[in-house]
């Protein structure tokens, strides 16, 4: 809906600060869909003067545009191979090329990491944060959470075309933290007292239970304990992974 390739039933989308449908706005984007087809007869150098072109760069620029981008993602040595002849991973990479061709201040990259060995993921992530770096925002889409995890800044779940959840890896790099001690001894007013790292607290027998944002709340939340005249047994935080948070947030929908 964003790129104007689906309509909406209603409602407005505004991009780079303009409606969406805005021609000067579409300009400023590159988009890898996550199944493309481009056309097997060109080369992959063939392919990226075309794309080129059809963003309007001049002849000049390209000469340069061109080799600098095969070079980035790898493909140089096969810049007079017909894409009939590419594998998945390196047809990926071109279409992760041709979408960067005319440096967009906004990129949309649906799975781009799909159908690409270790060394290929790696290349793409540093592709984005060179993008990033370069002053672009990269809108990526992806279901391998240990490469959201890796690459992003933010993170936002969508369900059912709803927003339900979103994290800041910037502020929160390790998630939300969840603790179960065992305590005895602790008293109502130690437990409001966590309230100030912790909504979650809860007590049941000598299970105590509790989830904070950062790591740095641990020792002042076990210091709490004790100095309020707790006896602590057992002590054990875990993080809440990206994954853990999205099984949690989706799970009950595909039967997990």
């Amino acid at each position: 809906m964003l790129l104007g390739l689906v309509k909406p039933s209603s409602g407005q989308a505004f991009v780079l600060g303009a409606p969406s449908d805005n021609v000067e706005v579409r300009r400023k984007i590159g988009f890898l869909p996550e199944d493309f087809r481009f056309y097997t007869w060109l080369t992959a150098f063939e392919l990226l003067k075309f794309h080129g072109r059809l963003c309007g760069m001049s002849a000049a620029r390209l000469r340069e545009r061109v080799p600098a981008l095969l070079e980035l993602v790898g493909l140089t040595p096969h810049r007079e191979k017909r894409l009939r002849d590419f594998s998945k991973g390196m047809l990926q990479r071109i279409g992760l090329a041709q979408a960067l061709i005319h440096e967009p201040e906004l990129v949309f990259l649906d799975e781009p990491t799909s159908g690409l060995d270790p060394i290929g993921r790696r290349l793409v992530r540093d592709i984005i944060r060179a993008e990033r770096e370069r002053g672009a925002t990269v809108f990526l889409n992806s279901h391998i959470l240990s490469e959201i995890e890796i690459t992003c800044d933010r993170v936002v779940f969508i369900k059912e075309g709803q927003v339900v959840g979103d994290r800041d890896l910037r502020a929160n790099p390790e998630g939300e933290i969840h603790v179960v001690a065992r305590v005895r001894n602790v008293t109502a007013q130690t437990i409001a007292g966590l309230s100030q790292w912790s909504a979650s607290a809860a007590l049941d027998g000598e299970t105590l239970t509790l989830a904070t944002a950062s790591t740095s709340s641990l020792p002042l939340i076990l210091r709490h304990l004790v100095e309020s005249g707790g006896d602590v047994f057992e002590f054990r935080p875990q993080t809440v992974s990206l994954e853990d948070q999205f099984l949690k947030i989706m799970g009950e929908d595909r039967g997990l």
